[in-house]
């Protein structure tokens, strides 16, 4: 089964720094890593960043200036890097990606990533 797995979530003062890391875990499919969620208690589920297959980005205003972005194609792994961190900043942070084989695509959700920013 295919599965994205995140990594690098935890706890941080505010003004702090994390990284986050998706991979996709080795599969007949080829997958595309698109970006990453995040999801407050008792909010919606938004966008945070997103990246494309050339590398273009895309990021929420409340991040702009803070979060980074970025892809090692390679390793099929996509990275947010988040720094001045600020404790409304604190969610589930969820990897997303389609699944994809020939001329389908079915988008597909890591398991998410605990970020807690204390003030």
């Amino acid at each position: 089964q295919v599965q994205l797995v995140e990594s690098g979530g935890g706890l941080v003062q505010a003004g702090g720094s994390l990284r986050l890391s998706c991979a996709a875990s080795r599969s007949i499919f080829s997958i595309d890593i698109k970006g990453w969620y995040r999801q407050a208690p008792g909010k919606q589920r938004e966008l945070v960043a997103a990246i494309s297959s050339g590398g273009s980005t895309n990021y929420a205003d409340s991040v702009k200036g803070r979060f980074t972005i970025s892809r090692d194609n390679a390793k099929n792994t996509v990275y947010l890097q988040m720094n001045s961190l600020k404790p409304e900043d604190t969610a589930v942070y969820y990897c997303n990606g389609d699944r994809v084989f020939l001329t389908s695509r079915v988008n597909i959700w890591g398991q998410g990533t605990q970020v807690t920013v204390s003030s």
